[in-house]
């Protein structure tokens, strides 16, 4: 299917207004816009980390994860029920088991955690824990709008399983550049 070229600009959301997918108009700072938004936001930190990523399993599933997030946007970006969304638009039971055979398998090659681990590291993990934190950001805001509308449920648990995810991939993306984790000092020293 081939998407029409379209203008870039078209001057409908000069006052601060946007459509919804099925053409509803909503505020720019609407909450739902600001799901999106977030996820929007994840999406792009996550391509900034693919650019980091030799391992071409690694980038796949990454590129994966960034399209099940385009999903993500767009049932957030519909807010009537009337509309029906895309074939294949949705979050499956499947698409949160594959991130947790993820974390399973890339927490089996670290070392246990003795404390707190602080952002960095090595570039790459820097990268993943900006994600996960942008990550978790879009999961609050999308539990706040759950509790105003229907979310379905597998979109709020592939966001949290993902921050999950993100947390572990970067404490491996650390391991796999041979630097050290940073700990947190616990002595607030």
């Amino acid at each position: 299917m081939e998407i029409k070229k379209s203008s870039v600009y078209t001057r409908s959301g000069d006052k601060g207004s946007t459509s919804l997918v099925g053409g509803a108009r909503i505020s720019k700072s609407n909450l739902r816009l600001e799901c999106y938004g977030t996820i929007d936001e994840l999406n792009s930190f996550l391509g900034l980390l693919i650019c980091c990523i030799n391992d071409q399993s690694e980038k796949e599933l990454l590129l994966f994860i960034q399209n099940k997030l385009f999903t993500v946007g767009s049932i957030l970006a519909t807010e009537d029920e009337e509309t029906a969304l895309r074939y294949g638009c949705k979050v499956n039971a499947e698409d949160i088991q594959l991130l947790e055979r993820k974390i399973d398998e890339f927490d089996c090659q670290l070392p246990k955690m003795k404390y707190f681990v602080l952002p960095g590291g090595a570039i790459s993990a820097s990268y993943a824990h900006v994600s996960r934190t942008v990550c978790r950001r879009a999961e609050r805001r999308i539990v706040e709008l759950a509790n105003q509308a229907d979310v379905p449920d597998n979109v709020l648990v592939f966001v949290n399983r993902l921050s999950d995810f993100l947390f572990v991939y970067a404490r491996l993306l650390c391991l796999k550049e041979n630097n050290d984790e940073i700990f947190w000092n616990k002595g607030c020293q």
